[in-house]
């Protein structure tokens, strides 16, 4: 999918406008719910501070090809409000080209049938900028050759999340509502659609220590549609072993570890598309760190008397 974006970058200068921007893609999806769906800020956690850092390098030894970075913080504040609140920031590099977005979440926490809901809204902006670097055989000043520019413009999210407290959970999304145009550099930031769910099976096979968990997650920027599905084995809630199947375009295996409030994770996506011959696969490291709010003071009731 962002090979596309790849070959605008390289072409940029013969390309009057460019529409169905693709977003990031990451085999730790299920790690990632609040940038793409702002409903599932906070949701299914407890009252606690979370941050989330993932980087991916994709198609390695691929030149030019996306590297990408991600930094998600997120706090439950439910035990004040009945709301969750996020930050986004998210890096990705592919040939020329350099996209920021950075956003602001907040979701409000409903519950309903044994269940939370989250409504949430994401606000920010979105940065896109090229740095080209030609090798010109004759005139290395030509004009006609675009420079260095970049432009920012605001951005929003809007999404629902619902999770069960019987181990499953749903969710619709759209992001880049206002399918903003950056008219420097002929390009459209492309609205985008998402719909995930998932389903955690506890005690698998009889076994106290062992949580299946299947999850799926389908994008569109109605021109291209693309899914992942992923499936991970949790052994006594420390260690995960997984794999994500992304149609026409990899199989990736995954690993990782819970150790007191942290996460580590690394996944390696194997290439199936028409770049197998080139790329030696994709390699995404994940770090996680949640550390508890503290709780509400225990207020009591005194008699003026006996202040």
């Amino acid at each position: 999918m962002k090979k596309y974006l790849l070959i605008f970058s390289l072409l940029c200068s013969g390309i009057s406008m460019v529409y169905g921007q693709q977003e990031k893609l990451l085999t730790h999806f299920i790690f990632d719910k609040m940038s793409i769906n702002p409903g599932a800020t906070g949701v299914g956690m407890p009252a606690q501070v979370c941050g989330t850092m993932i980087y991916r390098n994709q198609w390695d030894k691929f030149n030019g090809a996306p590297n990408s970075a991600l930094l998600n913080a997120e706090a439950n504040i439910s035990q004040y409000v009945p709301s969750a609140v996020g930050l986004s920031f998210y890096h990705d590099a592919i040939g020329f080209s350099r996209q920021n977005n950075l956003t602001l979440n907040y979701a409000y926490h409903l519950p309903i049938a044994n269940g939370m809901l989250g409504l949430g809204v994401g606000l920010g902006f979105v940065s896109y900028g090229m740095s080209p670097t030609w090798v010109t055989p004759n005139d290395p000043t030509d004009a006609s050759l675009p420079t260095a520019i970049n432009e920012i413009n605001f951005d929003a999210n809007f999404g629902a999340y619902y999770s069960h407290n019987s181990g499953w959970y749903a969710g619709i999304s759209s992001t880049h509502l206002p399918a903003s145009e950056l008219t420097q550099l002929n390009f459209n930031t492309a609205r985008h659609y998402y719909a995930m769910g998932g389903y955690t099976y506890k005690d698998a096979f009889g076994m106290n220590s062992l949580d299946l968990e299947a999850n799926l997650l389908i994008r569109t920027d109605l021109v291209r549609f693309s899914s992942d599905i992923n499936v991970r084995a949790i052994w006594n809630n420390m260690f995960y072993g997984g794999i994500t199947f992304r149609p026409d375009d990899a199989v990736g295996i995954m690993a990782g570890l819970n150790w007191q409030r942290f996460t580590f994770g690394y996944s390696y996506d194997i290439t199936v598309n028409r770049i197998s011959s080139i790329s030696t696969g994709s390699h995404e490291l994940l770090v996680r760190y949640c550390y508890p709010l503290p709780p509400l003071p225990v207020t009591k009731p005194r008699h003026p008397r006996y202040l």
